[in-house]
């Protein structure tokens, strides 16, 4: 009778635990269905002879997933009691309404069955397919470029560092909407207290949502109002492994193309892939070739402005003839009369930026040669002020990274205006606040104008010139990495 009693007892307790259990997953069910309340876009179907009900993007997820993994097995079922893919690996319990929720936002289907909650991975929304970078073109070497998704931009990484020391932490950024930020490092090459420090950084941001990895550089950066960028954004894959086996660390944000490189200096902006994959020898010459365009497009014209306004001497006496009868015509002084033709540049290239492709390039040929033309006939301005601007304009294009040459467009007409109110005195001037700017700057703690100040002697074989790969023996300086030795 006792033995009776008990067993009564207990099967009234599983009763009563079943009852609560059907209870609170209907209560769940109701309060993710109210949260998404609004959402036209959100499906919910409901299969009542099996007492299911999946609930999910339709956009989200991949249509072939959803049948193949989940609507099959559902109309394959007769009753309740033959549910067993529901047991499956990829079928997660949950009753925790946030992860529900947020699994649903990531292209997740939740499937409410009795007193349980599932979830499913049966993402999938269309993606861009790989394709060369537009922003890194390279003649030699890799063409693969990074696209929105993280995970394919993951996956790219993965396949070039094929080690098991690459470790890579996620962390959630964003108050309204939660956009995941992938921190990669190698252990054992990179500096852990570097890597933690970039971990607290980003776990410190406080914004609604972080769209792109040039918007997080920013959020990121030691000194955020300087005029020069403190990371290097990459969009090759290959650029990325060679700078975490450099012992730096990566940024991975979803939803952009962009990658981000930590620390980064200043003369890592002046170089390619296409240096590493030429000859050395090539690679020097180029590598050169851009310090000798940054030079000119940050003071051609302002040395312009500054001889033919207090410094004629300057000038070989063969061109001051020619310079004089140019300029005899123009009503403006050379201080006017260069800013008016830089800006109109300016106006030019960001029409051609934001024009379709072929219209643009068709803008900002036509335009300039039309335009230049027209203002020397009507008087506006010289002939050699327009090869000037002209030179200035070519030589900025030659600088890799795009967010660097507007850096340097800024600071020229900074020169040009210190030009043409003190001559050279300016120039000198604003040069010298210039490399004050510069060595003041840092990249996540690390000095911006390294291997030049601090002098780190060893670096010099991959800074202004491109040593053979025989003497790059160790690592850079810059990352304070843990394990110099580069080769054995």
């Amino acid at each position: 009778m006792r033995r009776r009693t008990t067993k009564l007892l207990h099967k009234l307790k599983e009763l009563k635990q079943e009852a609560v259990g059907k209870d609170h997953s209907a209560s769940l069910q109701k309060q993710v269905i109210e949260n998404f309340s609004g959402c036209h876009d959100l499906v919910q179907r409901t299969f009542p002879e099996l007492n299911i009900t999946i609930v999910y993007f339709l956009h989200m997820v991949n249509e072939n997933l959803l049948e193949m993994d989940l609507l099959v097995p559902i109309y394959h079922a007769s009753d309740e009691t033959k549910l067993p893919f529901l047991k499956r690996s990829n079928f997660h319990k949950t009753d925790d309404e946030k992860k529900v929720i947020d699994g649903i936002l990531n292209g997740e289907a939740a499937v409410f069955h009795q007193d349980h909650t599932y979830l499913i991975n049966i993402s999938g929304p269309k993606q861009r397919e790989i394709q060369p970078s537009e922003t890194e073109t390279t003649i030699t070497g890799p063409h693969e470029g990074f696209v929105e998704s993280s995970e394919i931009n993951l996956s790219m990484i993965r396949r070039r560092v094929k080690s098991a020391h690459l470790k890579i932490n996620e962390i959630p950024v964003g108050e309204v909407s939660k956009g995941s930020i992938f921190v990669l490092h190698i252990k054992g090459i990179a500096n852990d207290e570097v890597v933690g420090d970039m971990i607290n950084r980003i776990e410190k941001i406080e914004i609604d949502a972080v769209y792109d990895a040039h918007m997080l550089t920013q959020l990121i950066e030691d000194q955020p109002n300087a005029l020069f960028p403190q990371f290097m954004l990459r969009e090759r894959p290959d650029a990325i492994a060679a700078a975490l086996v450099e012992g730096k660390i990566v940024v991975v944000v979803d939803g952009s193309p962009a990658v981000i490189i930590s620390p980064s200096s200043f003369f890592d902006f002046f170089q390619t892939g296409d240096d590493y994959y030429q000859r050395w020898t090539t690679g020097t010459a180029t590598r050169l070739l851009r310090f000798g365009a940054f030079i000119i497009t940050i003071g051609f014209t302002a040395l312009y402005v500054s001889v033919t306004t207090f410094q004629y001497e300057m000038i070989p006496q063969s061109l001051l003839t020619t310079l004089a009868g140019s300029r005899s015509k123009v009503p403006f002084k050379p201080l006017y009369e260069a800013l008016i033709m830089e800006i109109t540049l300016e106006f030019l290239r960001e029409a051609g930026a934001r024009l379709p492709t072929k219209v643009g390039q068709t803008i900002g040929i036509v335009g300039g040669i039309v335009i230049g033309q027209a203002a020397v006939q009507a008087g506006i301005t010289s002939n050699v002020l327009i090869i000037v601007v002209a030179s200035s304009a070519i030589t900025s294009f030659v600088v890799p990274s795009y967010v660097m040459s507007a850096s340097i467009r800024l600071a020229r007409f900074g020169l040009i205006l210190l030009a043409g109110l003190l001559g050279n005195l300016g120039i000198v001037i604003g040069v010298i606040l210039l490399v004050i700017h510069l060595s003041s700057l840092t990249s996540a703690g690390a000095p911006y104008l390294a291997p030049l100040s601090p002098f780190f002697r060893k670096d010099w074989v991959d800074f202004l010139l491109r040593a053979p790969y025989s003497l790059m023996k160790t690592r850079p300086a810059l990352p304070r990495t843990s394990n110099k030795k580069r080769k054995q």
